[in-house]
């Protein structure tokens, strides 16, 4: 690749003066208006002619015309092939953000569930992330609810643990799970390794979309049972078909002809779109999620899917048939992309009848539907936050509302919380929470836990938005809590030269009592609104969520503390030889007292291992 920069003029003639030395090599180029801000990232074929169609003085949409109108400088890059650039273009989208691209705002990635391979009773559990534990990995599913509601009724049927292995070890009598019917208690030995193989191995042919073979072979089962007069080993079976019916009735479609696609359906209202994903795997639909892209100030649907399509698929792995509600601008290039991101085939489809038409046509009711709510929703937010406004006296209705809370117990695991609304609602991409380091803070001192998020906050912020062009600086700060609070925060402000951000002291007002809250401002004295007013509810709820996010950071950060043991500070033991060593000793009190022969006999302990971790307790010791 190679970098040139083109010096700074206006619109059309910035553009004119980038095509004297431009190439016909594939690439990607950027527009950036007089501050050095990219408005656009685009790829090409052929750079020169690309950037030559934008040196038109007419024929451009309204959209294109105003970005042409705003770029002083341009800058390129060139690639060795069109897929490159196609991928190029796209992370440098994610990474800048230009104001006329379309942008995937929610990126997160998938829940799978995961049999895992390395116990002789495998555990069946949720799993998320990168795919390094050992085992078979099904999915993805839509969400965390959708792999929930299946591993509840997979539990039901193929009564498989979902217990830790160290909890399994540790074991000496069956769980509450054995006594409701959803486990088959193999850590205490009610069911033979054989005999849990096969329940692990019909799990994983439903899984595979061959649940009819399963319930065909427990309904064999079960006939048997009957004839040989074991009624309650029928009984047992019957529950697991019915359970097996549950799970198949749950999932609503299931496609006969189509065994594995993701249906992509995109529909657009107003300037706005919502993308509907529906995961359809092994002939089963594993749930649907929907995402509302920006659309980059008035692109078309081509584009729009084009771009979604490219960014969605960034970091995970794709089906081998994607159905689309419209086609997309370039569909060769982008199933050349997704094959070679994928390592295999990946096609693109617009079906027009049968039943991939009727799935597209469902995800394209469901995306018309999401993006009717959204735009509802929308509306009334935005209504709300023009009331915060006047309420307030801010100068406009706020984009971005920080709100801070605490949360500890006496002092202990103190964890500080940020959260993030604005017209989209609460976004909990840009939720923030704050492990308290100070060792000088007396417990409970919430001002001297508010100054150390604060000062965090501030400082992060002048190093990643300096100039406040990234839209990363809030427009208002809610504070929990009344004028002490209030006059706290903003010395820390005022210390960090950003005294220009409003910023307002939440209290419970009398008896503390929800609806009597009381608002603090610095030098102006404290008001209320009156009970029922819409803004006073909308602020309660930004509250709420401040305050529940800050406890779940506060509890998971005390769940870690109790769960902690002396292991987690041996060098050179990690999780997989903590499980070893716990599950063999049964304690971390156990293995502290170990001799150095029992160490070594442990699996996955070297004797150097053992060595050190001998060392380690009796030194201390």
């Amino acid at each position: 690749m190679n970098d040139a920069s083109i010096p700074a003029r206006r619109g059309h003639d910035a553009i004119l003066a980038g095509l004297k030395d431009l190439g016909t090599a594939p690439g990607v180029y950027r527009m950036l208006d007089e501050k050095g801000a990219v408005l656009y990232v685009g790829k090409a074929k052929n750079l020169k002619a690309r950037v030559s169609s934008y040196a038109r003085p007419a024929g451009h949409s309204p959209r294109i015309a105003r970005m042409i109108s705003e770029t002083a400088s341009m800058m390129f890059l060139t690639t060795k092939t069109e897929t490159e650039a196609l991928l190029l273009e796209q992370n440098l989208i994610k990474q800048l953000k230009p104001r006329y691209n379309v942008l995937l705002r929610d990126d997160k990635s998938f829940p799978n569930i995961l049999v895992s391979g390395e116990h002789c009773f495998p555990q069946i559990k949720k799993h998320r992330g990168k795919k390094t534990e050992k085992g078979n990995y099904y999915g993805p599913f839509a969400s965390a609810g959708a792999v929930n509601r299946t591993l509840n009724q997979l539990q039901k049927v193929f009564l498989l643990r979902n217990c830790s292995d160290a909890t399994f070890e540790s074991r000496t009598r069956p769980c509450l799970l054995y006594q409701i019917k959803r486990c088959s208690a193999p850590c205490v030995g009610y069911i033979a390794e054989a005999d849990y193989a096969g329940l692990v191995r019909d799990a994983e042919r439903f899984l595979q979309g061959k649940s009819t073979r399963v319930q065909a072979t427990l309904a064999d089962e079960m006939r048997a049972a009957s004839e040989a007069m074991e009624f309650e080993r029928a009984a047992a079976l019957r529950d697991r078909i019915r359970a097996l019916t549950q799970v198949q009735s749950a999932q609503g479609i299931n496609p006969r002809s189509t065994a594995e696609a993701d249906v992509v359906a995109l529909h657009m209202e107003s300037g706005q779109a919502c993308v509907q994903v529906f995961f359809i795997r092994a002939n089963q639909n594993w749930g649907n999620r929907d995402y509302y892209p920006r659309t980059g100030a008035g692109a078309g649907p081509a584009e729009v899917l084009e771009a979604f399509i490219v960014q969605f698929y960034d970091g995970k792995d794709p089906p081998r048939l994607i159905l689309l509600s419209d086609p997309v601008e370039d569909p060769e290039l982008l199933s050349a992309a997704l094959s070679e991101q994928a390592g295999r085939r990946v096609e693109l489809a617009v079906p027009r009848r049968g039943e991939k038409a009727e799935l597209v046509a469902g995800a394209l009711r469901n995306a018309r539907e999401s993006l009717a709510r959204k735009m509802s929703e929308t509306a009334t937010q935005a209504k709300l936050l023009k009331g915060l406004a006047e309420a307030f006296d801010l100068v406009a209705p706020p984009r971005r509302i920080e709100v801070y809370d605490n949360s500890h117990i006496q002092g202990a695991h103190a964890v500080g919380a940020m959260i993030v609304a604005g017209p989209e609602g609460f976004e909990k991409n840009h939720y923030r929470k704050f492990n308290i380091r100070a060792d000088d803070l007396t417990p409970g001192d919430d001002f001297g836990m508010m100054k150390e998020v604060l000062t965090r906050r501030f400082k992060r912020l002048r190093k990643e938005d300096p100039d406040r062009s990234r839209g990363l600086w809030p427009d208002l700060l809610l504070i929990d809590g009344g004028a002490g609070q209030v006059s706290a925060v903003r010395g820390i402000m005022a210390e960090y030269g950003v005294e220009d951000i409003p910023m307002v002291g939440v209290a419970k007002g009398v008896d503390r009592d929800a609806g009597k809250e009381e608002f603090h401002r610095t030098g102006q004295r404290p008001f209320a609104l009156q009970r029922g007013d819409p803004v006073l509810y909308f602020v309660q709820r930004m509250r709420d969520e401040a305050h529940r996010f800050a406890i779940g950071a506060h509890r998971a950060k005390r769940s870690k503390a109790v769960g902690a043991t002396p292991l987690d500070d041996v060098p050179g033991v990690g999780a997989t030889r903590k499980r070893a060593l716990l599950a063999h000793f049964g304690s971390a009190k156990a293995v502290s007292r170990a001799n150095l022969a029992d160490l070594k006999a442990v699996d996955g302990i070297s004797d150097t291992l053992a060595e050190a971790i001998y060392d380690f307790f009796h030194e201390r010791g």
